[in-house]
């Protein structure tokens, strides 16, 4: 398999371009490529660039590589989906990230709930948010994608749901104890939403708002799912019924 890195500028025809640093360090550090080898690379904007390594410096990276040839290969779900994920106590919304982006999640909006345990300052949680994003790209470079979900700044559940009235055409809150299976519900006119609750579920009073807001109590089954396994199974189910599995 043909290596692939993301490129965060655009690519046109016909360019030389440095590797970006993390890029060029896997290339020639880790996997060992040396002048004349083959990579893929790809911008964000939809398709991928095959390209050719120059040349390394003895030292460290970057690397120049040359683009050869440009391919409109997509890989992406017709089915749109907003992971709404509660945030989760330690590293389990890395897991999170890269399993939802192989599955196909078209963009990941964390919330702190009233359960979530986790509780940062602006700045760490920004660093955070960056380091979720720097998940999604290694994912996508892994599953073949060329577009790669954003991961969005942390809001608090009220503001979400504030924002969240008339953006989607369905809104799934899973919920072990909701009123609605996925085989009863009609496929989507547009795009949609699923909410994850924290550890511990979520308040009474977050369900309510959620249902407010529109969302509507899905269950998936007689089994209760950890937070970082319910949305990874759920986008599975949903991919499965209404996407591209």
């Amino acid at each position: 398999m043909i290596p692939r890195f993301h490129c965060p500028f655009p690519l046109s025809p016909g360019a030389q371009v440095e590797l970006p640093d993390a890029a060029a360090h896997h290339a020639l550090k880790v996997l060992r490529m040396k002048p004349g080898d083959a990579l893929i690379l790809f911008d964000g904007r939809g398709g991928e660039w095959r390209a050719e390594i120059l040349g390394a410096g003895r030292a460290a990276p970057p690397s120049r590589v040359a683009l050869r040839e440009f391919s409109a290969r997509e890989c992406e779900s017709p089915l749109q989906v907003t992971l709404v994920q509660a945030l989760p106590a330690g590293d389990k919304m890395d897991w999170v990230v890269e399993k939802c982006v192989e599955l196909g999640v078209a963009a990941i909006q964390p919330v702190a709930a009233k359960r979530s345990v986790i509780r940062l300052s602006a700045e760490r949680m920004a660093r955070r948010v960056a380091h979720w994003n720097a998940i999604a790209v290694a994912a996508c470079e892994q599953c073949g994608r060329n577009r790669v979900p954003v991961v969005a700044p942390v809001l608090d559940l009220p503001q979400y749901l504030a924002e969240a009235q008339g953006q989607n055409a369905l809104r799934l809150l899973l919920a072990p104890e909701g009123d609605a299976a996925l085989r009863e519900l009609p496929p989507p006119a547009g795009s949609l939403a699923m909410m994850v609750g924290p550890e511990g579920g979520w308040e009474e009073n977050e369900m309510q708002a959620a249902q407010a807001a529109g969302f509507r109590a899905l269950r998936l089954g007689p089994r209760v799912l950890r937070t970082e396994t319910a949305g990874a199974a759920a986008l599975a189910a949903l991919q499965a019924r209404w996407g591209d599995f």
